[in-house]
């Protein structure tokens, strides 16, 4: 399964927004330097951490469900995953490009949609 743009970073911390409802994310430090970079939008990926690849869900853009930064944020949810990969080196892969990244009135509604982009992802990795 080919990728449609590969980061290699860090796992530095975000905000936690996610681990509030139930969803933490492993926040990818990258640099932007690449000017070839992928769609703004969320992604199916794959992450590598400590040589193990696991499913992941990707935003690849800013968050304005949680913020109105323009910084461009990169964060996975790792599926079926818990442990703590605070500071580790990370290899993830955007596989498939899933919508564009959209504004919602809470965390709960928001979480909503990922549940929702997660049952893509495990239809995506059934039909592979």
């Amino acid at each position: 399964m080919e990728a449609i743009f590969h980061f290699s970073g860090q796992i530095v911390k975000g905000k936690g927004n996610g681990k509030k409802v139930g969803m933490p994310t492993a926040n990818l430090a990258w640099r932007e330097t690449d000017t070839d970079l992928p769609k703004l939008g969320v992604y199916i990926s794959r992450i590598v951490i400590n040589s193990v690849c696991y499913l992941g869900l990707t935003n690849f853009g800013r968050r304005p469900s949680v913020d109105d930064e323009e910084r461009i944020s990169l964060e996975t949810y790792i599926l079926d995953f818990d442990q703590e990969i605070l500071g580790k080196q990370a290899d993830l892969y955007l596989l498939h490009y899933i919508r564009e990244t959209k504004k919602f009135p809470s965390l709960q509604e928001t979480q909503q949609q990922v549940l929702r982009d997660i049952e893509t992802l495990r239809a995506y990795f059934q039909e592979k």
